[in-house]
């Protein structure tokens, strides 16, 4: 019998990366995006009958619980959960215009609250998530501004995911990437070798599924191998 694992923005990046590698490994898969165009290229691309996507806006409440009744009006459990959502929008706390720390808060955390809190009535014993944080959960940086703020707070939501559900014997782990080659790195003028692979990421999450039910690994800090960009 297939597991499941549920991806969320899992059209490009690091998100269809992950859907590849579960894909590849007999997973069914539920993932979600903005835009459904994306979504169809996905499908067509990996050409996959264990492949399932659905059109979300996650920054929006009511499409991430449209996303996760949709999910458990065709599953009975879940064993994986990624909440990969996320997006980076530049400035300074100073100067961006009002409405950016709602805007990253909103996809980069309440997505991931929502989502959670939503299936996991049916997340298996040993089950696993993975909250995509980022090196910027842990290093403040200039023109940061909320996105920081908004990966500082995920970052904590996980650790308290964490410690609520040990007696549940559900699995809970922080990625913390760095540069990672996507298109939220789009015209900047550096090789491809100052980027992580995003396949790279989504390898290093899937091993650490893999892991024998007695061990956790809670953060996985993951950097470009000549440093922060």
């Amino acid at each position: 019998m297939n597991k499941t694992v549920v991806i969320s923005g899992g059209s490009q990046g690091i998100g269809k990366s992950l859907v590849k590698i579960f894909l590849n490994h007999d997973f069914k898969v539920y993932t979600c995006a903005r835009n459904q165009m994306g979504l169809d290229k996905l499908s067509k691309e990996m050409n996959h009958q264990n492949l399932f996507t659905f059109q979300a806006d996650v920054s929006k409440k009511e499409d991430v619980l449209h996303f996760a009744n949709w999910i458990l009006s065709k599953e009975q459990s879940v064993d994986v959960l990624i909440n990969n959502a996320g997006f980076f929008e530049p400035g300074q706390i100073q100067s961006e215009e009002d409405g950016v720390l709602e805007r990253q808060i909103e996809t980069n955390l309440y997505s991931a609250y929502h989502l959670t809190r939503a299936l996991l009535p049916k997340i298996q014993t040993f089950g696993h998530i993975f909250n995509m944080c980022s090196v910027a959960s842990i290093t403040p940086y200039v023109n940061g501004g909320s996105y920081c703020i908004s990966k500082f707070a995920l970052l904590g939501f996980s650790k308290v995911l964490r410690e609520e559900l040990k007696d549940r014997k559900i699995k809970v782990t922080s990625v913390l990437p760095g540069a990672t080659l996507t298109s939220s790195w789009e015209g900047v003028n550096l090789p491809k070798e100052r980027f992580i692979d995003p396949d790279d990421i989504a390898n290093t999450i899937y091993s650490n599924y893999n892991l024998s039910p007695s061990a956790v690994v809670e953060e996985i800090l993951i950097r470009p191998m000549e440093g922060d960009v």
